[in-house]
């Protein structure tokens, strides 16, 4: 493909999604910083402009089928076709099984699962007519199980079969689809799981850090670099893969 590429990161307002939006930026596409708020999406924006780079805020519900449709459109429309997406958007709603609410189970499930359908169907037309694409999913360390967190490990489990399948299905029209599964990343995601067990953050951070191999917790710059060579060229031959993001290895 020659041009600049078009990618859209979603849940790019802040933590790995800013990073990762900023990180492909920085390698050369523009970027589509989409997020529930589209106000929300400015500080990400403004480091990508401010730094030279071309990139839209886009505010989009991923759950819902026209919200989404709207803004693919919106994207292909201001900045070109889309032929890189990164399915970041994800939310919280941590509690056990026995107090989990039906609604806590829908939410998570809705924004990660049906977020990442929604926004890879509406992308791979752009993708199948370039003939060139590359899907990248974020699972997580969680989805091999998690106390506390029976929707989100079934949601980012989830995340790695469909995007096994999308490489199966798409691979022919020169896309592939891959997932980063990251261990505990720095963010506001962490410092809220943190709160919701009584802890204090750098205490959390510290203890957290001692039970990793490398001996330090992830930064969203970790994810970025990773999302970085799945969207890249020469990351044709790489397809279907989950590449766990946590300091060390994960059973």
């Amino acid at each position: 493909m020659s041009g600049q590429k078009v990618a859209i990161v979603t849940g790019a307002a802040r933590g790995i999604g800013a990073g990762v939006a900023e990180r492909l930026a920085q390698d050369g596409l523009a970027v589509a910083v989409l997020d529930l708020d589209a106000d929300a999406c400015a500080d990400t924006v403004a480091a990508i402009t401010g730094a030279g780079g071309r990139a839209i805020a886009v505010g989009a519900d991923v759950s819902n089928e026209d919200s989404v449709a709207a803004a693919v459109t919106k994207i292909a429309e201001e900045l070109g076709p889309p032929v890189v997406l990164i399915n970041n958007a994800g939310i919280i709603r941590d509690n056990m099984l026995f107090k989990m609410t039906v609604d806590d189970w829908d939410a998570v499930m809705a924004v990660h699962l049906r977020g990442a359908f929604l926004m890879s169907r509406a992308c791979q037309k752009y993708m199948v007519d370039a003939g060139w694409g590359r899907i990248v999913n974020l699972s997580s360390t969680s989805a091999l199980g998690n106390r506390g967190q029976a929707n989100y490990s079934a949601a980012k489990a989830g995340m790695q079969g469909f995007t096994k399948t999308l490489a199966f299905e798409l691979g022919k029209f020169g896309i592939t689809a891959n997932a980063i599964a990251p261990g505990f990343i720095e963010t506001e995601m962490t410092q809220a799981t943190a709160a919701r067990m009584g802890v204090d953050f750098e205490e959390f951070k510290k203890f957290s850090a001692n039970e990793i191999p490398v001996k330090r917790v992830g930064a969203p710059a970790d994810i970025a670099h990773t999302a970085s060579f799945f969207a890249s060229e020469g990351a044709g031959f790489v397809s279907g893969q989950v590449i766990y993001v946590a300091g060390g290895p994960k059973d």
